[in-house]
């Protein structure tokens, strides 16, 4: 079987993404926000007995080194391995996009041209010549929609045309040169784009959807009252989270309880069943019955983002995030914080200013990522009232971006001093979400957060059970055997109190061992850096193991109170929170856990994006000083206030 290799090449907001997808039914993200494709991403398919492999490379405006994806998509090009080219362009805006597609002829590569959203160009009213557009660029012109999966158009004959040109005799293998554009240059290809554009286009009506755009914008993009509707937006998408998500949380809840319980009551072994229960079942479930609460979250922001939406908000913030030694850039990477720190460090590479780069870098993980929630959730449930907690998690959101600018401002100010750079963005029209692209947002974050259960959380919770039970006790051992005897000779209590008096003895046994353990040493020492803000050993174990990633807080926690209460069910957990943690604690532990060092997956991301392992060493020390700091400030100010 033969493999064709298709270099896809466009420019932003062009739905390559969309169109892959449904090439090839690829999970990947709709639209071309910053970080989703800014690597090449590969998909593969068979289609007529051929292997066709497709390259979707960053979107650009031209073979440049202005940018980031656009040297990315150049050096691929020029020294890549591919047969052909396919060059997707928006057909609502055929002008400005010609200009790429002209440049990319005198690559003299096999080029097939993809007129896409052709459905909405029908619409608007713009007639489209394919058979002198062909004839102009000299290459096979394809009008192709893949918005969903009722409105596809062409895409099987799209890959016809990639078989049928690939076959042509005419391949050219050798290595290319794109040199840089001048500005001459540049107008020149501008020209040639407009002049062919004036001859296809034989009729342009006036276009209804920037009309409905420049209406919305006018209210959604106000200069006073925009930024208060994205932050009502924001506010909505995170109570719906608790009102939607809490059911279906309990729900869980309740189920990885039953199966605890049935685990330790019919394994013999006590110390196997209570590495099953509590250990496996208690801190992988205390992980996955927080899914629920996750996906309202992923569900909201992903329709905001395929409405197009989200990029007028980064315009509309530009001004805003300029004060604080950001760009306007800087907001896509900042808000995709929100969902994982991972892939908006990634996002960063969109940033041409080397000190905004690394500024956002540095304070990206002060924006809450989705492994955070189950934390929040779990404290805020514990030290609020349900009805104020949607408005207690909006805050904690709120004030974890606010600290993210006054730090930018400081590290402006201090360590990364130099011109600013301007605000260029495209703003696409507004578009009806795609239910089947937000689907698979949801299904393939749904299902990296599930695997995060399934791998290294479930590891980290056998090994924090097996930290958290030995070595024990064999002094507290003998003695909880010589005083059960001593009860169950006693003669003076009764049936009900004997037992209740061994629960009692066998308490103490567990606390013993515990504090005797690898964890309770551990915790000990952490218990006196700490000791400030009046953090147990137990809450400082779990910010350590919180490094490894963020949601094995939730199930450290877990583990180690379920030594005391085997019942792991959300009520009785925060139970136990409230009596073991005071109101300030709980603040400031809190607090801690919004600025504190990221996952190991994250830093490890941001070490490859900021330049070597020294930044690595500057983001723990800046992190962990800003997290004691306010978490102390927070510790002292619910004091007084409560």
């Amino acid at each position: 079987m033969k493999e064709i290799i298709v270099a896809l090449v466009g420019q932003p907001n062009v739905g390559k993404s969309s169109l892959i997808n449904a090439l090839s039914n690829a999970h990947l993200k709709v639209g071309n926000f910053a970080g989703v494709t800014v690597d090449k991403m590969e998909v593969g398919l068979i289609h007529k007995e051929h292997q066709i492999t497709i390259i979707d490379l960053p979107g650009t405006y031209a073979l440049n080194d202005f940018t980031t994806e656009e040297k990315v998509t150049k050096d691929f090009l020029e020294k890549g391995q591919y047969d052909l080219i396919l060059n997707v362009v928006d057909s609502t805006n055929l002008e400005r996009n010609l200009a790429l597609s002209v440049q990319l002829l005198d690559t003299n590569k096999k080029m097939l041209l993809a007129l896409n959203m052709w459905d909405e160009a029908q619409k608007e009213g713009i007639k489209i010549n394919t058979e002198k557009l062909s004839k102009e660029l000299g290459v096979v012109c394809v009008p192709t929609s893949a918005r969903s999966k009722e409105d596809r158009l062409n895409t099987e004959l799209l890959l016809d045309e990639i078989v049928r040109l690939y076959s042509q005799n005419t391949t050219n293998n050798e290595s290319i040169k794109v040199p840089s554009q001048s500005f001459k240059e540049s107008l020149k290809y501008s020209q040639s784009a407009q002049r062919i554009a004036q001859l296809v286009i034989s009729e342009n009506k006036q276009n209804a959807s920037f009309e409905h755009t420049y209406k919305i914008d006018k209210i959604l993009m106000h200069k006073r009252y925009g930024i208060f509707i994205f932050l009502g937006f924001m506010f909505i998408i995170f109570s719906l989270s608790f009102l939607i998500g809490g059911g279906a949380q309990k729900a869980l809840e309740a189920g990885f309880k039953f199966l605890s319980d049935s685990v330790k009551e019919n394994v013999a072994n006590e110390d196997l069943a209570s590495l099953v229960g509590d250990g496996i079942i208690g801190g992988v479930g205390a992980t996955v019955s927080f899914l629920p609460l996750i996906v309202v979250l992923y569900f909201g922001i992903s329709l905001l983002e395929t409405t197009g939406y989200m990029s007028r908000v980064a315009f509309l913030l530009d001004g805003i995030l300029h004060k604080f030694g950001l760009h306007g850039k800087s907001f896509i990477p900042l808000i995709t914080g929100f969902g994982c720190s991972v892939p908006a460090y990634m996002a960063t590479r969109t940033l041409q200013n080397y000190n905004e780069r690394l500024i956002t870098l540095f304070v990206i993980g002060f924006m809450s990522c989705s492994a955070r929630l189950p934390i929040y959730v779990l404290f805020v449930g514990s030290f609020f009232p349900s009805s104020s907690a949607g408005f207690v998690l909006f805050c904690i959101y709120i004030l974890g971006a606010v600290v993210a600018l006054v730090m930018a401002k400081l590290l402006k100010l201090s360590v990364f001093k130099g011109q600013t750079e301007s605000f260029i963005m495209e703003m696409p029209k507004y578009r009806l979400p795609s239910s089947r692209m937000i689907y698979f947002s949801i299904y393939t974050k749904s299902l990296s957060y599930l695997k995060k259960a399934g791998t290294y959380i479930l590891v980290g919770a056998i090994l924090i059970w097996f930290m958290s039970q030995y070595p024990k006790s064999d002094a507290a051992m003998k003695a909880y055997k010589q005083e059960s005897l001593l009860v169950d000779k006693d003669t003076t209590l009764s049936s009900e109190a004997k037992e209740e008096k061994l629960k009692e003895l066998k308490a103490k046994l567990d606390q013993t061992n515990l504090k005797n353990s690898v964890v309770g040493r551990g915790g000990a020492y952490l218990e006196k850096v700490f000791s400030p803000m009046d953090f147990d050993w137990r809450l400082s174990v779990s910010l350590v193991t919180g490094f490894m990633a963020k949601e094995v807080v939730v199930s450290t926690l877990g583990v180690l109170f379920s030594l005391e209460d085997q019942n792991e069910k959300s009520d009785a957990f925060r139970e136990i929170l409230r009596k073991e943690v005071s109101v300030p604690s709980g603040i400031a532990f809190i607090v801690f856990v919004m600025f504190y060092i990221p996952c190991f997956a994250a830093t490890i991301t941001f070490g490859r994006e900021a330049g070597g392992i020294k930044f690595v060493a500057y983001l723990f020390i800046f992190t962990t000083v800003v997290a004691y700091a306010f978490s102390l400030i927070a510790f002292y100010a619910t004091q007084i206030l409560v």
